[in-house]
Formats: C-alpha cells, structure tokens, sequence
C-alpha cells in the first residue's frame, strides 16, 4: 500500500507485476462473496488499487493505448488537445464520448483489470457494504481516477458506473456521510461523472436534490467543507448549464439562496468556493425562461 503511492514509476512497476493486480481483485472478491467487506486487508487492497489507478489513462503501455485510441482515428490530426473552452474543444469531445472502447475481454489479466467492469462493479459493492471509511473512500477515489480523462476510457468507465452498474444510488448514500474526506470524494466522482453530456439527466434526476441539499447554509468552517462546496457548485454547472429542466430542478430544491450566500462569502479561506458559486450563477441566468422565477 505504501509502495503504491511512490509514485510514477512506482505505480508502472507494480502494474507491470505478473499476478499481482489479479490477486488484489481475486482478495476483494472472496471478502464481499464470504461476507466480510469491512476487514483490514480488503481496506489495503482497495488503497492499492486506488493508487494504481491514479493517471492511468497518461500512463498506461503504448500497447494498451494503440488498443484502447485506434478507434479515435477518424478525429483530424489538427484538432488540438480538449481545453475548457472554445468550440472545436467541444466538438473533440464530443466526438470522444461517442467513441466506444473496444468490446471488453470477459476474462481481464493484469492492468487491463483496472478499468474494467468487474473492477468497477466491485468499487460499487464495497461503497454500498463496507463502513469502513478508508474502503469507502478508496473506492470512490478508484472511480474518480478512472473517469478524471478526457479520453474514452473515463467516458466508457462512467457510463458503466452510471447506466449499466446503477452505481448512483450507493455514490448518493456517501453524500450524507457524517466523514468529510468520504463527502468530498463523492461528490468529485460526481463531478467528473457530470461531465458526460449522455449521463446529465440521469445523474440530475439521482442526486442532483441531494447536492443542493448538502449545500452549506452560512459560512464554511474548514478546508475541506470549502473545496467540496466549490466542487459541488461545479457539478450542478455541469447539470444545469445546458438544460433548463436541470436548472428548475435546482430551484425547486430550494439551491438558489444558498448559491447565492456562498457566492457573496468574498473571504480568502473560501475564495475557491465563492468563485464557483458565482459562475454557477451566472450560468443559471442565460436561461432566461426562468427569469421571472428567480426574481420570485
């Protein structure tokens, strides 16, 4: 487990380990099937795989790469690499998100086994069964890692994680943890699985109450209550930004005076979380169908 978070090279020689990322799986398998998801070893083999899921997408073999972008060759060589803004850096990605990966191997080895669907499924089950906070945290952090890219392998993760494992309702339940780094990992999932134009209302429709909800009602009393405020404010941008549907669901969930207090909260300390409130903000305003709503 220590070993795991060395980092770069550290990680490429453990992944490169023959058996070693099969026996973690095959541990964690044997501990949810006997009943048992809440002991010590299954808590450091979910960190491991954590940690050696971190920048997989940049760091995986030139192999797996060809394998997993060959299908990508139709998007022009010009385009540039996907930023935050501009048009074109819209269309690559949205040509990335309709890029499927090619068809999963039933029977994974090695690497291969991190980002597929086994793995992903056995994430959801220790969230859902385990209340051991490092094994929670762990497994949501494993999911994070896997669709933090831009690339297909984060997109092809989150549709399994969000359509095909229904993993919502057990990210869902980590919201309302009483532990905060637990929180806040979920709501980072969340975030990055929000950027999917494919999985918006689905995932607005699961949770996006339950985010307004956990909103800070006054001022933020640490660190880490801020960024997973900020970070929540970016979710529901995400959600909200292209649907007016999304953006009354919000303002029926009451979100609107809490944006509004964080986003006049101009302290140092919570500058990041203000700032995020603010241009959440300032996107609900472009849909002018709602208007008069807000003025009420």
């Amino acid at each position: 487990r220590n070993m795991s978070s060395a980092g770069p090279e550290g990680r490429k020689k453990m992944r490169e380990c023959n058996g070693l990322i099969d026996s973690l799986v095959y541990y964690i398998q044997g501990a949810i099937a006997d009943h048992e998801p809440n002991d010590k070893a299954t808590e450091n083999c979910v960190c491991i795989l954590h940690n050696l899921s971190y920048q997989l997408e940049i760091e995986l073999p030139e192999s797996y790469a060809q394998s997993i972008y060959m299908q990508r060759r139709n998007i022009s060589s010009n385009d540039k690499t996907p930023g935050c803004f501009g048009s074109r850096s819209r269309k690559v990605k949205e040509k990335q998100q309709d890029t499927p990966l090619p068809e999963e191997k039933s029977n994974p080895r090695g690497v291969e086994s991190l980002w597929h669907s086994t793995l992903i499924r056995i994430y959801l089950s220790l969230i859902a069964k385990s209340t051991r906070n490092y094994t929670q945290e762990a497994s949501l952090g494993a999911l994070q890692n896997l669709t933090a890219g831009t690339g297909p392998m984060p997109f092809a993760v989150a549709r399994t994680v969000v359509q095909k494992a229904n993993g919502l309702p057990s990210i869902r339940t980590m919201l309302h943890v009483s532990h905060p780094t637990v929180k806040k990992t979920a709501v980072s999932l969340l975030r990055n699985l929000s950027r999917n134009t494919s999985l918006q209302s689905d995932i607005a429709r699961e949770v996006l109450p339950d985010l307004v909800s956990i909103l800070p009602e006054s001022v933020m009393e640490s660190d880490i209550v801020c960024e997973t405020t900020a970070s929540i404010c970016y979710t529901l941008f995400n959600l909200t930004q292209s649907s007016s549907h999304n953006a009354r669901l919000l303002l029926s969930a009451n979100g609107l005076p809490k944006i509004i207090t964080i986003s006049m909260n101009d302290s140092n300390m919570f500058s990041k979380a203000s700032r995020a409130a603010s241009v959440l903000l300032y996107s609900l305003w472009s849909h002018t169908d709602l208007h008069s709503a807000y003025k009420k």
